[in-house]
């Protein structure tokens, strides 16, 4: 794929990405505040897993407090990118199969719809999970609540429930559970620590240099100027580390996807509730 070229889509609500030949598709959620452009803010990252063959369906929502509707609305507006693939496009998705990507939030909206829905997923690869409370999850809550003690505001479901309904309702063996070791937001041990005794021979968990933040950098166009100053030394130094950590991560998505020996047969979505 030496001359092919990224051109997003927006199709039905989602960002799509489509290379040559796809050998997968790779429905892609992002992080609460950066989630609504996934297709800019994620941009290196995605076109990078496209490059390698990889459909990328980049789905955005917009925060609210109702998890499990976002959850819902997502997955009908991903069940819309499918049809219009196999419609318009002759990419029969039955024969392709489907990887859930999440960041930070976007891990517990992919763990709810894997949850709550009879979907089939291939695999499901979650970076920096995020499963915190409302207080400390949106800036000033928590200042808002105590002018207000009667004021219960909280996700749904709360943070409890959801890893309770991971743990009783949550069907997909094959999961890739990535923290970065500079995060300071991640929740990825507790995820574990209700996957890996559900899973054990298919669940690996990966510590990767990085912050929370990785995910989302850019390529960094840092040019030098005609005398190489010390400030075009600290550029060339922060664009190294940028692509230092996104090429591992990019190189252990990709080594996972390729090792996963995952049945390659995905039926379509059923909008069809658990309970």
């Amino acid at each position: 794929m030496a001359n092919w070229t990224a051109d997003w889509q927006e199709v039905a609500g989602n960002w799509i990405l489509i290379p040559p030949q796809p050998r997968a598709i790779i429905h892609f959620l992002g992080g609460a505040f950066v989630s609504a452009a996934p297709s800019v803010t994620y941009r290196w990252l995605l076109e990078n897993l496209a490059a390698q063959g990889y459909l990328i369906v980049a789905t955005p929502f917009i925060n609210t407090f109702d998890h499990e509707v976002i959850a819902e609305e997502v997955l009908i507006t991903f069940s819309q990118a499918l049809r219009y693939l196999d419609r318009r496009l002759g990419i029969n998705d039955p024969y392709l199969p489907i990887y859930g990507l999440g960041h930070s939030m976007g891990c517990k909206v992919h763990l709810l719809i894997n949850s709550l829905w009879e979907v089939d997923r291939a695999g499901n690869m979650y970076l920096s999970f995020n499963n915190y409370p409302a207080k400390r999850s949106i800036p000033f809550l928590e200042q808002v609540v105590q002018f207000s003690p009667t004021l219960d505001v909280e996700f749904t479901p709360n943070p409890e429930a959801t890893l309770a309904l991971v743990q009783d309702q949550y069907p997909v063996a094959q999961n890739l559970l990535i923290k970065f070791r500079n995060d300071t937001l991640d929740q990825t041990r507790p995820l574990s620590e209700v996957l890996v005794p559900r899973f054990p021979e298919a669940t690996t968990v990966q510590i990767l240099p990085g912050s929370h933040t990785t995910p989302i950098a850019q390529d960094i166009g840092w040019q030098p100027g005609e005398s190489f100053s010390p400030l075009d030394a600290l550029g060339q130094f922060v664009k190294q580390e940028f692509y230092r950590d996104l090429n591992q991560l990019k190189q252990t998505l990709l080594s996972w996807l390729m090792a996963s020996a995952l049945d390659p047969n995905a039926i379509p979505i059923a909008l069809q509730k658990k309970r």
